[in-house]
């Protein structure tokens, strides 16, 4: 099934009722040794190790939080830049994506009030194919605004936690 055949038969299932756009997602985490946590995708069947480099008390078996976080964002870039190309009828050769993050370790060890969180974040894109200059502009433009994981890291997002 082509990129084209995915968009319409989501536009024609969102048409005959907007309630089809509505889609959720889930994950479950069990920590299993030191800092290693298995994740499962409970609908889908997989799963994935994360865990923390030895300098943050890890094992080092697997990318740490933040690094699947960049990595989120980064494949969720080349995904929607995949699907606006084939809406907009653009044509690529190849997409390579990039993602740098900077974050203060100060404000997850609690030694400051420093937000926890990345203090910034570069995203790199390299399309590459035979149309303009233009045309890709216009891409990135669609995929800015309408990238889902970059959603996540641009706006705010409500979130409850709760401890059972």
């Amino acid at each position: 099934m082509s990129l084209n055949d995915v968009i319409e038969g989501t536009r024609a299932a969102v048409a005959v009722d907007p309630a089809n756009a509505a889609v959720s997602f889930s994950v479950g985490h069990e920590l299993r040794s030191g800092t290693a946590t298995v994740v499962e995708v409970n609908v889908r069947e997989h799963s994935f190790t994360v865990d923390e480099p030895g300098a943050l008390g890890g094992t080092d078996v697997a990318a740490n939080p933040v690094e699947y976080a960049l990595a989120s964002l980064g494949s969720c870039q080349v995904i929607t830049y995949q699907f606006w190309a084939a809406k907009l009828g653009v044509p690529l050769d190849a997409i390579k994506v990039t993602v740098n993050g900077d974050l203060d370790l100060h404000g997850f060890f609690g030694f400051s009030d420093t937000r926890p969180g990345f203090t910034g974040v570069r995203v790199d894109v390299e399309l590459t194919g035979p149309a303009g200059a233009e045309r890709y502009a216009e891409l990135k433009r669609q995929v800015d605004e309408h990238c889902p994981v970059l959603d996540l890291f641009r706006n705010s997002t409500p979130v409850s936690t709760s401890l059972t």
